[in-house]
């Protein structure tokens, strides 16, 4: 279509050049980023235990350092923990005392032996011995 003698551009050439594409039509996905891996990976990671910032950095700061067995352990006690329906849980895992949100895997906040002797913990309604 021309007015003024100027053709006018359809929509997709004007979405394809806004977006920066020089074809039309072009496809873009790839097998990395296609939806069917996409919806793999976060599957996968759902099942993974996470580390909340804070956690991570009392495990930093306190020098605690978890190897793959003990986080192995871990997702086994919270798998145990949500079969029961636990929501905050304290997980005791060697000499290492996590609290642990078991919706969401994620791990609150970490103490050692030491640190966790005397101390009392909250907001919890069960507790994993590993």
């Amino acid at each position: 279509m021309n007015i003024n003698n100027r053709p006018i551009p359809s929509i997709q050439q004007v979405q394809n050049e806004q977006l920066g594409k020089n074809k039309i039509n072009k496809p873009e996905a790839s097998s990395a980023n296609s939806f069917s891996s996409i919806l793999q990976h976060k599957l996968q990671q759902k099942d993974e235990v996470k580390f909340s910032k804070h956690a991570s950095m009392r495990l930093e700061t306190r020098d605690i350092q978890l190897d793959d067995s003990q986080i192995k352990r871990l997702e086994n006690g919270i798998s145990k923990a949500e079969q029961k329906g636990i929501k905050e849980s304290l997980v005791l895992l060697d000499n290492v005392a996590l609290v642990v949100n078991i919706e969401n895997k994620t791990v609150v906040t970490a103490l050692d032996a030491k640190e966790a002797k005397e101390h009392v913990f909250t907001n919890i309604d069960g507790a994993v011995v590993l």
